[in-house]
């Protein structure tokens, strides 16, 4: 008698089929992002954030109602000290068919080969700026010869393809824009601009510092001719791709503002202090 195997999916109230969880493992960050969190922040104590085994039985649980997909992310992930054991863990429940994180590069270097060997697949590193002294502006922190040296490590672990985040600040790397996009010339990266979300009294950004979509685009079209479309049109996962004629990478636009993708998605978070978000 055949088997019959049947797939519980966790669809939600909108019939949106949830089958990614992002994880965040812990509230902490090595940078201090102009646009993410206040140089005096403080953080939570780690008894009150989700541990290793907790991290663990509850990916298990949301592999048995469907989740596949899991994303790490943090605060930052990387400065979480069982972070090579989590992935192995990760890799291993039985259901999950992609383990991937999102991060800011700087512990890459030492990293990526024992997240490889782990099981990690691919990782999302932020960039906000390939220019140095930009790029530690906006991170508060002299990190931008740690964040590349980590992105050609990925690259070389086979943490591929190697996606590089960069968040657009008018008046902070709004300039060096065609700098990032030209990297895609000559590396097969995938470079996405992503819209910032004003957060509410967090910083000091609001909406006239946001740089939409549109005007990136239109940016880089007048500087490297017509971008062509990829797959289809259709966004993939969040973003709409394209590339510059004749380039190796590929540029991605992800319009959280001014044209959200709600009706799409996929996912859910769990916070690091064990919190479900829809």
């Amino acid at each position: 008698m055949d088997q019959i195997i049947v797939v519980v999916m966790p669809l939600d109230k909108y019939a949106r089929n949830i089958h990614y969880l992002r994880i965040s493992l812990t509230d902490r960050c090595n940078l201090r992002c102009v646009y993410c969190m206040p140089e005096d922040i403080t953080f939570r104590p780690q008894t009150e954030l989700i541990n290793k085994e907790e991290i663990l039985r509850l990916a298990g649980i949301f592999a048995g109602l469907g989740v596949d997909k899991i994303r790490l992310t943090g605060g930052e992930p990387t400065v979480h000290p069982e972070l090579v054991s989590i992935v192995s863990g990760l890799s291993h429940t039985p259901g999950i068919q992609s383990v991937t994180m999102t991060t800011n590069g700087v512990l890459l270097q030492e990293l990526a080969e024992p997240l490889k060997a782990a099981g990690l697949q691919r990782v999302n590193i932020s960039l906000d700026s390939n220019d140095p002294d930009e790029f530690n502006r906006i991170a508060r922190r002299e990190a931008h010869e740690k964040v590349w040296k980590g992105i050609l490590a990925a690259e070389k672990a086979g943490l591929t393809p190697v996606k590089l985040n960069a968040v657009i600040v008018r008046g902070h790397n709004d300039e060096t824009l065609l700098d990032m996009a030209a990297m895609t010339l000559d590396h097969p990266w995938y470079i996405r601009f992503i819209e910032m979300m004003p957060f509410g009294g967090a910083t000091e950004f609001q909406l006239h510092q946001v740089v939409t979509s549109h005007e990136v685009m239109e940016r880089i079209e007048s500087e490297f001719g017509k971008l062509i479309p990829e797959n289809d049109g259709k966004l993939d996962g969040e973003a709409m791709v394209f590339k510059i004629p004749n380039s190796l990478g590929t540029l991605g636009f992800i319009s959280s503002v001014t044209a959200p993708f709600c009706s799409l998605c996929t996912r859910t978070r769990l916070t690091s202090d064990g919190k479900l978000r829809l």
